[in-house]
């Protein structure tokens, strides 16, 4: 689940706040994604890598939903890795999580 950020009307999320932070967020480059996924499983028995299917799925995208989908990518590596540097820090704390 992620985090939520602090609302100034509310001290604690209710059930509602919960379970919309478990909604995966559809995004026009998360559409094509998954589609590219299901024709490259098709069509390439050998198997496919991530790259095969992200720049499929940018292919797909008509050209103005291009830069919105590179910045998705962008922003999801550097999460990625402030979430490995987050963890790599815990560890070398002796921290279990």
């Amino acid at each position: 689940m992620s985090d939520i950020m602090p609302d100034p009307w509310f001290d604690t999320p209710d059930e509602f706040d919960l379970l919309m932070t478990e909604v995966p967020v559809l995004t026009p480059f998360a559409t094509m994604f998954a589609e590219a996924e299901e024709i490259l499983a098709e069509s390439c028995l050998e198997g496919f890598t991530p790259e095969n299917a992200g720049r499929m799925a940018l292919d797909m995208l008509p050209e103005d939903e291009r830069e919105a989908a590179l910045d998705q990518l962008l922003y999801t590596w550097w999460s990625a890795r402030e979430n490995d540097r987050e963890a790599l820090a815990r560890h070398q704390a002796g921290g279990a999580r």
